[in-house]
Protein backbone atom coordinates (compact mmCIF):
# COMPACT_ATOMS: atom_id res chain seq x y z
CA UNK A 1 0.00 0.00 0.00
CA UNK A 2 1.48 3.52 -0.49
CA UNK A 3 1.62 6.14 1.52
CA UNK A 4 -0.48 9.50 1.04
CA UNK A 5 1.68 12.04 -0.59
CA UNK A 6 -0.60 14.79 1.50
CA UNK A 7 0.13 12.65 4.46
CA UNK A 8 3.72 12.15 4.07
CA UNK A 9 4.00 16.32 3.09
CA UNK A 10 2.13 17.25 6.69
CA UNK A 11 4.30 14.73 8.71
CA UNK A 12 7.68 16.18 7.28
CA UNK A 13 6.39 19.86 8.20
CA UNK A 14 5.78 18.70 11.49
CA UNK A 15 8.78 16.91 12.05
CA UNK A 16 11.05 19.60 10.86
CA UNK A 17 8.74 22.26 12.43
CA UNK A 18 9.68 19.81 16.10
CA UNK A 19 13.28 20.12 14.90
CA UNK A 20 13.28 23.95 14.95
CA UNK A 21 11.32 24.06 18.58
CA UNK A 22 13.86 21.75 19.56
CA UNK A 23 16.84 23.86 18.48
CA UNK A 24 15.02 27.11 20.20
CA UNK A 25 14.66 25.28 23.46
CA UNK A 26 18.17 23.81 24.09
CA UNK A 27 19.85 27.20 23.25
CA UNK A 28 17.66 28.57 26.33
CA UNK A 29 18.45 25.91 27.85
CA UNK A 30 21.92 26.31 27.13
CA UNK A 31 22.04 30.30 28.51
CA UNK A 32 19.96 29.14 31.42
CA UNK A 33 22.57 27.06 32.67
CA UNK A 34 25.98 29.08 31.95
CA UNK A 35 23.84 32.29 33.16
CA UNK A 36 23.61 30.21 36.75
CA UNK A 37 27.26 29.28 36.38
CA UNK A 38 28.65 32.89 35.30
CA UNK A 39 25.54 35.19 36.54
CA UNK A 40 27.87 38.58 36.36
CA UNK A 41 29.25 37.48 32.98
CA UNK A 42 25.99 36.03 31.35
CA UNK A 43 22.59 37.02 32.19
CA UNK A 44 19.65 35.11 32.32
CA UNK A 45 16.96 35.46 29.54
CA UNK A 46 14.26 36.47 32.62
CA UNK A 47 17.27 39.09 33.34
CA UNK A 48 17.38 40.11 29.53
CA UNK A 49 13.98 40.50 29.19
CA UNK A 50 13.24 42.93 32.39
CA UNK A 51 15.77 44.82 30.77
CA UNK A 52 14.18 44.92 27.61
CA UNK A 53 10.52 46.40 29.63
CA UNK A 54 13.03 48.76 31.02
CA UNK A 55 14.62 50.18 27.43
CA UNK A 56 10.75 50.44 26.76
CA UNK A 57 9.90 52.42 29.20
CA UNK A 58 13.54 54.10 30.23
CA UNK A 59 15.27 54.76 26.56
CA UNK A 60 19.32 53.27 26.23
CA UNK A 61 21.40 56.77 25.42
CA UNK A 62 18.51 59.61 23.93
CA UNK A 63 16.66 57.61 21.53
CA UNK A 64 14.34 55.10 21.99
CA UNK A 65 15.00 51.55 20.96
CA UNK A 66 13.10 51.73 17.53
CA UNK A 67 14.64 54.68 16.60
CA UNK A 68 18.19 52.75 16.59
CA UNK A 69 16.66 50.00 14.67
CA UNK A 70 15.54 52.48 12.12
CA UNK A 71 18.77 54.19 11.83
CA UNK A 72 20.76 51.19 11.02
CA UNK A 73 18.64 49.82 8.76
CA UNK A 74 18.50 53.17 7.05
CA UNK A 75 22.15 53.08 6.16
CA UNK A 76 22.12 49.75 4.87
CA UNK A 77 19.24 50.33 2.87
CA UNK A 78 20.77 53.47 1.15
CA UNK A 79 24.17 51.61 1.36
CA UNK A 80 22.79 48.50 -0.52
CA UNK A 81 20.54 50.11 -2.79
CA UNK A 82 23.63 52.27 -3.98
CA UNK A 83 25.97 48.82 -3.69
CA UNK A 84 23.22 46.83 -5.55
CA UNK A 85 22.84 49.40 -8.78
CA UNK A 86 26.75 50.45 -9.35
CA UNK A 87 27.55 46.50 -8.19
CA UNK A 88 24.93 45.20 -11.17
CA UNK A 89 26.21 47.71 -13.52
CA UNK A 90 30.29 46.80 -12.55
CA UNK A 91 29.51 43.16 -12.33
CA UNK A 92 27.66 43.29 -15.92
CA UNK A 93 30.71 45.11 -17.48
CA UNK A 94 33.24 42.43 -15.61
CA UNK A 95 31.66 39.56 -16.80
CA UNK A 96 31.06 40.55 -20.57
CA UNK A 97 33.54 42.72 -21.72
CA UNK A 98 37.25 41.28 -21.96
CA UNK A 99 38.70 44.73 -22.47
CA UNK A 100 36.94 45.76 -19.17
CA UNK A 101 37.75 42.25 -16.91
CA UNK A 102 41.67 42.97 -18.41
CA UNK A 103 42.50 46.53 -17.20
CA UNK A 104 39.81 47.56 -14.38
CA UNK A 105 39.15 44.04 -13.21
CA UNK A 106 43.01 43.19 -12.38
CA UNK A 107 42.45 46.18 -10.00
CA UNK A 108 39.27 45.37 -8.58
CA UNK A 109 40.78 41.76 -7.86
CA UNK A 110 43.58 43.83 -5.98
CA UNK A 111 40.86 45.47 -3.80
CA UNK A 112 38.43 43.40 -3.29
CA UNK A 113 40.13 41.20 -0.64
CA UNK A 114 41.04 43.89 1.39
CA UNK A 115 38.26 43.87 4.38
CA UNK A 116 35.76 46.56 4.26
CA UNK A 117 36.79 47.43 8.32
CA UNK A 118 39.90 47.69 7.29
CA UNK A 119 38.73 50.71 5.76
CA UNK A 120 37.44 52.41 8.65
CA UNK A 121 40.28 54.14 9.71
CA UNK A 122 41.11 56.19 6.56
CA UNK A 123 37.42 56.73 5.65
CA UNK A 124 37.31 58.13 9.23
CA UNK A 125 40.49 60.69 8.47
CA UNK A 126 39.09 61.55 4.77
CA UNK A 127 35.22 62.08 5.80
CA UNK A 128 35.12 62.39 9.90
CA UNK A 129 32.35 60.17 11.66
CA UNK A 130 28.85 61.54 10.64
CA UNK A 131 26.66 59.63 8.88
CA UNK A 132 28.63 59.75 5.33
CA UNK A 133 31.35 57.56 6.34
CA UNK A 134 28.94 55.17 8.09
CA UNK A 135 27.20 54.45 4.80
CA UNK A 136 30.31 54.33 2.65
CA UNK A 137 31.41 51.49 4.45
CA UNK A 138 28.75 49.73 4.19
CA UNK A 139 28.91 50.50 0.54
CA UNK A 140 32.33 49.10 0.93
CA UNK A 141 31.38 46.26 2.38
CA UNK A 142 28.38 45.02 0.17
CA UNK A 143 29.08 46.27 -3.46
CA UNK A 144 32.03 43.36 -4.16
CA UNK A 145 29.04 41.19 -3.34
CA UNK A 146 26.94 42.09 -5.67
CA UNK A 147 29.59 42.80 -8.03
CA UNK A 148 31.26 39.42 -7.98
CA UNK A 149 28.12 37.54 -8.05
CA UNK A 150 26.85 39.46 -10.99
CA UNK A 151 30.28 38.86 -12.96
CA UNK A 152 29.65 35.44 -12.33
CA UNK A 153 26.45 34.95 -13.27
CA UNK A 154 26.82 36.69 -16.83
CA UNK A 155 30.14 34.27 -17.33
CA UNK A 156 27.41 31.04 -16.82
CA UNK A 157 25.18 31.93 -19.50
CA UNK A 158 24.60 29.37 -22.07
CA UNK A 159 27.03 29.21 -24.81
CA UNK A 160 23.85 28.15 -27.01
CA UNK A 161 21.77 31.00 -25.77
CA UNK A 162 24.10 33.05 -27.40
CA UNK A 163 24.87 31.82 -30.23
CA UNK A 164 20.93 31.66 -30.59
CA UNK A 165 20.98 34.95 -30.48
CA UNK A 166 23.72 35.69 -32.75
CA UNK A 167 21.59 33.65 -35.59
CA UNK A 168 19.14 35.84 -35.41
CA UNK A 169 21.12 38.16 -35.91
CA UNK A 170 20.89 40.31 -32.50
CA UNK A 171 23.52 43.02 -31.64
CA UNK A 172 25.82 43.15 -28.36
CA UNK A 173 23.63 45.44 -26.92
CA UNK A 174 20.38 42.92 -27.40
CA UNK A 175 22.32 39.68 -26.76
CA UNK A 176 22.96 41.72 -23.28
CA UNK A 177 19.59 42.62 -22.46
CA UNK A 178 17.72 39.86 -23.53
CA UNK A 179 19.91 37.18 -22.90
CA UNK A 180 22.80 37.72 -20.90
CA UNK A 181 20.70 40.08 -17.78
CA UNK A 182 17.47 37.56 -17.28
CA UNK A 183 19.63 34.39 -17.79
CA UNK A 184 21.89 36.17 -14.63
CA UNK A 185 18.93 37.46 -12.14
CA UNK A 186 19.52 34.84 -10.28
CA UNK A 187 23.12 34.95 -9.45
CA UNK A 188 22.65 38.92 -9.31
CA UNK A 189 20.11 38.51 -6.19
CA UNK A 190 22.28 35.97 -4.42
CA UNK A 191 24.84 38.66 -4.38
CA UNK A 192 22.04 41.48 -3.33
CA UNK A 193 21.29 38.68 -0.15
CA UNK A 194 24.69 38.20 0.30
CA UNK A 195 25.11 42.06 0.50
CA UNK A 196 22.17 42.57 2.95
CA UNK A 197 23.97 40.24 5.68
CA UNK A 198 27.00 41.93 4.78
CA UNK A 199 26.04 45.21 5.05
CA UNK A 200 23.70 44.42 8.07
CA UNK A 201 27.03 43.15 10.00
CA UNK A 202 29.58 46.27 8.40
CA UNK A 203 27.12 49.15 9.67
CA UNK A 204 27.04 47.66 13.46
CA UNK A 205 30.93 48.16 13.58
CA UNK A 206 30.62 51.56 11.53
CA UNK A 207 28.28 52.54 14.07
CA UNK A 208 30.79 51.17 17.20
CA UNK A 209 32.73 54.32 16.25
CA UNK A 210 31.86 57.68 16.99
CA UNK A 211 27.86 57.40 16.61
CA UNK A 212 24.94 58.67 19.26
CA UNK A 213 22.33 55.93 17.03
CA UNK A 214 22.31 52.08 15.61
CA UNK A 215 22.54 49.17 17.50
CA UNK A 216 25.98 49.09 17.14
CA UNK A 217 25.71 52.01 19.33
CA UNK A 218 24.13 50.40 22.10
CA UNK A 219 26.35 47.62 22.19
CA UNK A 220 29.19 50.31 22.93
CA UNK A 221 27.16 51.97 25.18
CA UNK A 222 26.47 48.13 26.72
CA UNK A 223 30.25 48.17 27.07
CA UNK A 224 31.04 51.13 28.53
CA UNK A 225 28.95 50.95 31.31
CA UNK A 226 28.94 47.26 31.85
CA UNK A 227 25.59 46.80 31.10
CA UNK A 228 25.67 43.01 29.46
CA UNK A 229 21.82 42.86 29.55
CA UNK A 230 21.72 45.59 26.98
CA UNK A 231 24.39 43.92 24.82
CA UNK A 232 22.42 40.92 24.72
CA UNK A 233 19.17 42.92 23.67
CA UNK A 234 21.19 44.53 21.44
CA UNK A 235 22.71 41.05 20.08
CA UNK A 236 19.10 39.31 19.69
CA UNK A 237 17.67 42.40 17.65
CA UNK A 238 20.90 42.11 15.35
CA UNK A 239 19.81 37.97 14.78
CA UNK A 240 16.14 38.91 14.71
CA UNK A 241 16.57 41.71 11.87
CA UNK A 242 18.93 40.15 9.87
CA UNK A 243 16.90 36.90 9.60
CA UNK A 244 13.92 39.34 8.95
CA UNK A 245 16.00 40.89 5.89
CA UNK A 246 17.11 37.39 4.44
CA UNK A 247 13.86 36.18 4.53
CA UNK A 248 12.69 39.37 2.58
CA UNK A 249 15.34 39.23 -0.03
CA UNK A 250 14.85 35.33 -0.53
CA UNK A 251 11.39 36.17 -0.91
CA UNK A 252 11.34 38.76 -3.54
CA UNK A 253 13.80 36.55 -5.50
CA UNK A 254 11.07 33.97 -5.79
CA UNK A 255 8.77 36.21 -6.51
CA UNK A 256 11.23 37.64 -9.27
CA UNK A 257 12.69 34.28 -10.78
CA UNK A 258 9.84 32.12 -10.03
CA UNK A 259 11.84 29.53 -12.72
CA UNK A 260 14.45 28.97 -9.46
CA UNK A 261 12.06 27.73 -6.78
CA UNK A 262 12.83 24.08 -6.98
CA UNK A 263 10.76 21.95 -4.33
CA UNK A 264 12.18 21.73 -0.28
CA UNK A 265 12.68 18.05 0.89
Amino acid sequence: MTENPEKRTLGKKIFYAFLSALSIALLLAGWMLIARLRPYLFPSPSAVWQRFLLILKKPAGRYPLYVHILDSLRRVGIAVGLSSLFGVIFGVLLGWSRWFSATVGVLFEFVRPIPPLAWIPLITIWFGIGELPKILIVFIGTFFNVAVNTSAGVKMVDKLLLDAGRMFQANSLQILKEIVLPASLPAIFAGIRVALGAGWAVVLAAEMLGSQTGVGYLITLGNDIGDTALIFISMIVIGIIGALLSALATFVERRLCPWMNGPLS
